[in-house]
């Protein structure tokens, strides 16, 4: 009982911090709002966003075409609202590979130490050696191009960064009395790891996994605006770029509309991020 009072009491002041971060705030119900709009998109969009219509090309805002139409006559607004699923779903499936990947090779290697922990590092460091655009466009380049792709070469590429961030924690936390007390009561290594130092490794996972969703969305953006993401029609954000690049003076909206929402959702993240991070250092006072 008195465990589940602390619990909400953490939980009551880590609210009470977040909230005092009107910019984390502010980025918490950007996303909110973007994944609302993801999930009733279809609902919400006034056109078919694959529908094409010749006798509409390249209109600029207006009372039927809130955002304008592309270079075939289809609703930008609509178009946007239905590119938001897509660009979430690439985001969120690739952190999630990452996170596991990453967390726990990072939570072996930390624990084990010895030759197991170097070859981690060593592997840790090529990854790192590469841009992440780079590496995903090399994974991309490897697998094919298409939605999986985008996910695994995304995912892949945000591996090391999981790895560092949870080895860290484990070599800290391993060396603590709870885990020589949890060895001497004769607990598993995997006890160990699964029921004592996870815990103390979730918060600044939770930290780098929202700010790496911000550097996916840029990567998958990357790889859509390249020809390497997702393929043609569907509406996602990065391919919406590169379908109207050739449009700059013509038609600047092609462009400058789907460019906006990648940078307020990144913004977004980043925003929710940075306070989330402040939130659950126990250094920070109220």
């Amino acid at each position: 009982m008195n465990k589940n009072n602390d619990e909400e009491r953490q939980i009551t002041v880590i609210w009470r911090r977040l909230k005092r971060n009107r910019l984390a705030v502010v980025g918490l119900i950007t996303i909110l709002l973007i994944i609302l709009i993801a999930i009733f998109g279809s609902i919400i969009a006034p056109y078919d966003p694959m529908k094409l219509n010749f006798r509409s090309i390249n209109e600029g805002i207006s009372t039927s075409h809130l955002l304008g139409t592309d270079q075939v006559g289809r609703d930008i607004f609509s178009r946007i609202l239905h590119g938001a699923r897509f660009t979430l779903l690439i985001a969120f499936s690739a952190v999630l590979i990452g996170l596991f990947i990453g967390s726990l090779i990072g939570m072996i290697g930390g624990y084990y130490g010895g030759k197991v922990d170097l070859l981690v590092v060593f592997l840790t460091d090529i990854l790192l050696a590469f841009p992440g655009l780079l590496l995903a466009i090399a994974i991309v380049a490897a697998i094919g191009a298409g939605m999986t792709g985008v996910i695994l070469a995304s995912g892949f590429s945000s591996i090391p960064q999981f790895i560092r961030i949870t080895r860290g924690v484990v070599l800290l936390e391993k060396e603590k009395d709870y885990v020589m007390a949890a060895h001497g009561i004769g607990e598993s290594n995997v006890a160990i790891m699964w029921r004592y130092i996870l815990p103390n490794c979730i918060p600044p996972i939770v930290i780098i996994t929202t700010l790496r969703m911000a550097v996916v969305i840029l990567i998958t953006a990357g790889l859509s605006f390249l020809g390497l993401g997702v393929p043609p029609p569907l509406p996602e954000w990065g391919a919406m770029l590169s379908d109207g690049r050739g449009y700059l003076v013509t038609a600047p909206h092609l462009t400058i509309f789907p460019g906006l929402a990648i940078m307020i959702l990144v913004l977004a993240f980043n925003l929710f991020g940075d306070g989330l991070r402040d939130a659950l250092d126990p250094r920070m006072k109220l």
